[in-house]
Order: C-alpha cells, then sequence, then structure tokens
C-alpha cells in the first residue's frame, strides 16, 4: 500500500478505494473530449467529477493545486490535470493526463484546418467564418474585461495596463519586452508597497467538504511528490534533452532558418510567456506568426482562434492551426505533400508549446507549492496580470480592425459584421452566452447572410 492509500484509508474508513491507473487513464480520455469551455469550464468539469463525484480529491487539495498552476506559464487547466495525474500516478499518471488532455484537440484541429484551407473558398465555409470573426473579436473583448475585472485592483495595476497598451499599440513594443518589464515593476513594487500586489485572481482556499477523498485535506504528501534535488535535476535533465534532441536535429536536417526550426523556437519562448492564459500569449503569436514570419495572414489568424474556441482542449491549441498552415501554405515537403507538411508542422509545435507545462509540473511541484503565497513570487505575476490585459485589448482592437475593414481603413466599413460583433457582445455580457453557443450562433447568421444577402 502507498503512502497515499495509506493515508486515505487513516483519514477515513468512508474513503474511496484506491484508483487505478486505468480507471485514471479512461477519465483523462473523456475529459480531452468533453473539455469545452474554456479552462474555467474544463476546470469545473475536473471539480465536478474529480471533487464532487468521485472524491478522488478534496477541494481544499484541488483548490491548492489550482492556485499552483495558476502561479505558472502555460494552460492552467491542462497543467492542473497533469499535476492530479501525477500525484495519483507518479509521472506516468501526470504524463497520460496532460497527454489526453491535448491529444483530441491536436486531431480535431488537424481535420478542421485542413477543410479550412484546403476548402475555405467555398460559400459554405466563406459564409460560416464571416459570422465567426466578428463573434471572436467580441469573446477576445469579453477576454480582457473578465481579465481586467480579476486583476486591475487598484490605480497602480490599471497603470500598468495602460502602459502595456500604449506600448504594444503605439510604440509596437516586443510581447517578451513588456512581460519583463511588467515582472521587474512587480518585484519592486512588491518591495516597497506589498499591499497592491497580492496575488490577483487566486482562488480561496474555501473549507468546504463534499466527503472523504483519496486524497484528503490531511492526507499526507506522497513519498513520490515530496522534494528531493537529485529528482529535481533527473526531471530537468530529461526535460532538457526532450527539447535539445529534436531541436538539435531540426538545425542540422533542415537548418536554423528553416520554418519547422523556426516555429520549434518560437513556440519554446510562446510557452514560457503564457501567463494569464491562452490570451496573454496570442498577441505575442501574431506579432512573430502574422507580422514577423508571414505564417498565416491576419485573417487566418482570427479563423483559427474561432476554431479554437470551438474545439475541445486548451485554447492554445491555436498555436497547431497556425503551424498547420504556415507548413500546409509553404509546401514544406513539396506541392503534392502539402498536408503532411501541415500534419508535421502542428505536431511539432505542439511538442514545444507543451514540454514546458510538464517539466513546470514535474520537475517545480514540490518546490514550488512550498512556495505559494509568497509575495516575492507572486508580486511580479501579479504586474504581469495587469500589463495582459493592455496587451488583450491591443489585440481586441486588432481584430476589429481586419473584421470591420476587411481591405483597410481606405476600403469600405463592412457594417453587417459590426452589427454582429455588438450582438455577440450584447450576448456576452448582459446574457452570458457560452462561446460555444455564441460562435455557433454567428457562424449560423454569417450563412444566411452569404448566401442570401449576398
Amino acid at each position: 500500500m502507498t503512502q497515499l492509500e495509506s493515508g486515505a484509508v487513516a483519514g477515513s474508513a468512508a474513503a474511496p478505494a484506491a484508483v487505478s491507473f486505468r480507471q485514471a487513464f479512461a477519465f483523462w480520455f473523456k475529459l480531452g473530449w468533453i473539455g469545452f469551455g474554456g479552462p474555467a469550464g474544463q476546470i469545473a468539469i475536473m471539480h465536478q467529477e474529480l471533487v464532487e463525484n468521485r472524491h478522488w480529491i478534496s477541494e481544499r487539495r484541488f483548490l491548492h493545486a489550482l492556485n499552483y498552476c495558476m502561479l505558472l506559464p502555460g494552460p492552467e487547466a491542462q497543467q492542473l490535470a497533469t499535476y492530479i495525474g501525477w500525484l495519483l500516478h507518479r509521472v506516468a499518471g501526470g504524463v497520460a493526463a496532460g497527454v489526453l488532455f491535448v491529444l483530441p484537440s491536436l486531431l480535431i484541429l488537424i481535420v478542421l484546418s485542413w477543410v479550412y484551407i484546403a476548402h475555405g473558398d467555398q460559400p459554405l465555409v466563406a459564409g460560416l467564418f464571416y459570422g465567426i470573426k466578428p463573434a471572436v473579436t467580441a469573446i477576445v473583448l469579453q477576454a480582457a474585461h473578465r481579465i481586467g475585472l480579476r486583476a486591475l485592483r487598484n490605480n497602480l495595476l490599471l497603470a500598468i495596463a495602460v502602459a502595456s497598451f500604449v506600448a504594444i499599440f503605439a510604440l509596437d513594443a516586443p510581447f517578451p519586452l513588456i512581460v519583463a518589464a511588467a515582472a521587474l515593476i512587480g518585484h519592486v513594487g512588491g518591495r516597497l508597497a506589498p499591499e497592491r500586489f497580492g496575488v490577483a485572481g487566486g482562488h480561496a482556499e474555501v473549507g468546504k467538504s463534499f466527503g472523504p477523498a483519496l486524497i484528503d485535506d490531511e492526507t499526507p504528501t506522497p513519498s513520490h511528490a515530496a522534494f528531493r534535488w537529485s529528482r529535481l535535476t533527473t526531471v530537468v535533465l530529461v526535460g532538457a534533452l526532450l527539447w535539445l534532441v529534436p531541436m538539435a536535429l531540426l538545425t542540422l536536417l533542415c537548418g536554423w532558418t528553416h520554418t519547422l526550426t523556426q516555429m520549434g523556437w518560437f513556440f519554446t519562448k510562446a510557452a514560457l510567456l503564457t501567463f494569464g492564459g491562452a490570451y496573454a500569449v496570442l498577441p505575442y503569436v501574431y506579432q512573430g506568426a502574422v507580422l514577423h514570419h508571414g505564417w498565416l495572414t491576419p485573417t487566418q489568424m482570427i479563423d483559427g482562434l474561432a476554431l479554437g474556441e470551438t474545439t475541445p482542449g486548451p485554447l492554445i491549441m491555436v498555436v497547431a492551426f497556425v503551424a498547420f498552415i504556415g507548413g500546409y501554405v509553404q509546401a514544406l515537403f513539396g506541392p503534392d505533400a502539402a498536408f503532411s507538411a501541415g500534419v508535421a508542422a502542428a505536431v511539432l509545435v505542439t511538442w514545444f508549446t507543451f514540454l514546458p507545462s510538464f517539466v513546470f509540473i514535474l520537475a517545480g511541484g514540490p518546490l514550488v507549492e512550498s512556495t505559494h503565497g509568497d509575495l516575492k513570487f507572486t508580486a511580479p505575476l501579479t504586474a504581469i496580470t495587469a500589463a495582459v490585459v493592455g496587451v488583450i485589448l491591443n489585440l481586441a482592437l486588432f481584430f476589429g480592425y481586419h473584421v470591420l475593414w476587411p481591405r483597410g481603413f481606405a476600403g469600405p466599413f463592412d457594417a453587417i459584421s459590426a452589427l454582429i460583433a455588438i450582438g455577440a457582445l450584447v450576448a456576452l455580457f448582459r446574457f452570458r452566452v457560452k462561446v460555444i453557443h455564441l460562435i455557433a450562433a454567428s457562424a449560423l447568421v454569417g450563412l444566411i447572410v452569404k448566401l442570401f444577402l449576398f
């Protein structure tokens, strides 16, 4: 009997029996296919299933794990699944949970990306995306508002958000520079004005109980989750090799300037900048993928975000769409193998984007969890989250420009797209319509407009 199992039994005779790896695998597989609704929806599903229904983990331990994941760069819902899988079944459990969280959305996005790029000029597909684009602009605006309510808790944080907006909108400052500047401000501000830089957006560790759980409030930390320098070193070295070997092979076989190599390097950097969720890194992705590398157009970027919103899994999986379009359009493997090039690029980018998340959980879990709530760690992240609000607002304006003036300011204003966007904003803010329902309705409106009005 493991320490985790014995702790659960000692805590209460009514605690559930130990969960087998096969049982956990089946749940993580199911979660990968039903994880709609972005991180909030995915976390809600895990809470309902793991805390309320299955009693695999207590409310307090679940929220403690979630708070930890929210401090890390990367998709917090996927990291939370990896964390719980790791607690239950060691490294194999964490890897299985994290991979199965992502794999279904990767497969779905590859298929949808191919349909989009190969048949996007068909009236049916064009009409659907005509309605979806304004809805996506409204969704990004709502994201800025939602994160702003959580993060901008005082005038100092509001000033950081305004400064980040001006920096990226007016000065075209690189996103990493904005993140670094915000982190520095948070580091200094945490020392000078600690009351203004408490954790933003954390989940309070309430004492609510849904009955005895396998991993209960008082269950001892399992031996495999205890911090050891040797284990930390091993995980970091293995993670570094898993990054270095494919990157070295790409460089040797294709060259450093090749599209696949540059995709691997670019999305590695993107994975380390996703403080605040997927919407935080999207401005960096469009700066690099659209403006710098030219892997896809602004319109395609908006369409990719729409596809990401309508598929299960983390929203950051939009990177698979970006990579597929880039590989397909550039025909990296020749004109007769465009689909293969797109698939290879999507899989490669997914690897480089999510590898850091696994390393953060498996290596940093035992270490960083002990520092949770320590201001010197959380103050920079609070400032970064505030800066992210301004960056996301800029992204919304970027999308709105390309949707409402598809041919530039010199061209005509698209009044119908504007009406769809306004309707989407009302639906989101007034009626709190779910994102997937909003996109479905907007797509239907766009199809009707294209087929019957134009």
